[in-house]
């Protein structure tokens, strides 16, 4: 997935590049860089998703539930 990005004329190089962190940040490949930057067990990966899991339902319950107004 090739990411490409025009800069405009007379564009300051500062403003270019903030353009171009933003284009990263909104693809996932910084988040995917981040996650592959170190080798995670799967068995640690399981864990994770499980206590992300856990937390959710955990936040689930604590928000009362709001009856839709028509």
């Amino acid at each position: 997935m090739p990411l490409r990005m025009r800069i405009h004329d007379r564009e300051p190089i500062g403003a270019a590049l903030r353009r171009f962190k933003k284009l990263l940040e909104r693809s996932g490949l910084t988040k995917e860089l981040r996650k592959r930057s170190h080798y995670e067990k799967p068995c640690e990966a399981r864990r994770r998703a499980k206590l992300r899991k856990q937390s959710a339902i955990r936040k689930a319950k604590m928000m009362p539930r709001v009856a839709p107004t028509r």
